[in-house]
């Protein structure tokens, strides 16, 4: 699981657009963000990069899994993982009533 950034968003969102601007005065995509990175003080160019990438994915211009995807994902699993422990809860607690119905009663 991805842990959350400490960027703020605006910072990031900044960065995007910055390396978009930028792009044209570089030989490369890649000089472009390294430029930007260190003009912003992010720590390595790797993370420019994700975060342009993720916001041209989220745009529509990149094939992959957008933001809002992966988080309805993220909580269909979640849910499901709880669907699957009250599941495991409710047959436990049939296979216990039918020991119950099962054992002999003797009556007093």
């Amino acid at each position: 699981m991805a842990r959350p950034s400490h960027y703020p968003l605006e910072l990031r969102r900044r960065a995007v657009r910055m390396v978009a601007e930028v792009r044209p005065e570089y030989d490369t995509e890649w000089a472009a963000m390294k430029a930007v990175a260190q003009k912003l003080g992010i720590g390595t160019t790797e993370t420019l990069r994700k975060w342009v990438r993720q916001d041209q994915i989220d745009a529509g211009t990149r094939q992959d899994t957008t933001s809002e995807e992966s988080a309805e994902l993220k909580r269909l699993k979640k849910e499901n993982a709880e669907l699957k422990r009250a599941n495991d809860i409710l047959k436990a607690a049939a296979s216990f009533f039918a020991a119950e119905l099962d054992r002999p009663h003797t009556r007093s």
